[in-house]
């Protein structure tokens, strides 16, 4: 197990390694395995990647972000041009209705809602909008429209977490209601972690994930 000076040590390292990132304007404080991380970036993308960078650390218990995002000049848009550029941005790279999802700013912070067939489909559309300029975040509200029977989506998890996960798919509970899924066991690091709720969410038919999973010390 790490001591928090390890892992505080870890995560900067890795913020420092993402070239994407200024490092220097983020600081990281680590309290019994939970790393908080604040500071200042001029782009929400480089918030989400900081966010991501820090998940990626072997140890990582939970995560607090107080990160800014502070527009400079170059970078301010009104909410009705993010608003036109971010639909304008899922006509052009998406292959779903513009009826099936709806887009609302409000002081550069995009709401994406609506319904869709796929999780992947949800996840394209929050990708899509997050790295325009003059926003300050990202709230993806679009639920995945339930489409097989339980019994169904339960086998085809099963299935895809033994052939995923790097951990022992039978640690893994998994447990179905129409099309929510509840997940509980212990995994080894925050990015097993993570790949277990992606093969999941991957899964046709899953419309909710309530993660109980824990990170073993």
């Amino acid at each position: 197990m790490k001591t928090d000076a390890q892992l505080q040590n870890d995560v900067m390292a890795e913020l420092k390694w993402n070239s994407s990132l200024h490092a220097t304007k983020i600081d990281v404080d680590v309290s019994d395995g939970v790393v908080t991380l604040s500071g200042h970036v001029h782009h929400y993308s480089q918030k989400w990647t900081a966010e991501r960078a820090a998940q990626k650390v072997w140890g990582v218990k939970a995560l607090v972000i107080k990160i800014d995002v502070i527009l400079s000049g170059s970078s301010k848009r009104n909410d009705t041009d993010i608003a036109r550029a971010a639909e304008n941005l899922l006509e052009w790279t998406t292959t779903w209705p513009k009826s099936h999802v709806n887009v609302m700013v409000e002081n550069g912070w995009i709401t994406l809602s609506g319904e869709l067939e796929y999780e992947y489909q949800r996840e394209l559309a929050a990708s899509a909008v997050r790295h325009l300029i003059g926003i300050t975040g990202v709230s993806n509200q679009i639920t995945v429209k339930p489409g097989l029977s339980v019994t169904t989506v339960k086998s085809d998890i099963r299935a895809a977490l033994k052939r995923r996960a790097l951990t022992d798919a039978d640690e893994i509970m998994v447990a179905v209601n129409g099309g929510k899924v509840t997940l509980t066991g212990v995994v080894n690091s925050w990015s097993e972690r993570d790949m277990v709720i992606d093969s999941v969410w991957n899964t046709a038919g899953v419309s909710d994930v309530n993660d109980n999973i824990s990170i073993a010390n």
